[in-house]
């Protein structure tokens, strides 16, 4: 056996992720109506949100003298 840690792999970048994602919401639209509703407004706020903060980062990167080293100053 190879002791050397082999790194993980990431659920959501094999694309499972997404597809159980869509499995539950579908099986929640199915099982539960009025669950419809309260999808129809979060699911287009959260992507709104998701586009934002993904161009807020890429024009504002978080520089490296912005990020505090030892935040909780333990010495």
């Amino acid at each position: 056996m190879d002791p050397t840690p082999q790194p993980a792999r990431s659920f959501l970048k094999s694309g499972l992720g997404l597809v159980a994602l869509a499995g539950v919401v579908v099986i929640f639209l199915v099982w539960l109506p009025p669950s419809r509703v309260f999808l129809l407004i979060s699911i287009p706020i959260g992507v709104v949100i998701a586009v934002g903060l993904h161009l807020w980062h890429k024009y504002k990167p978080v520089k490296d003298e912005d990020v505090d080293k030892r935040p909780l100053k333990l010495d």
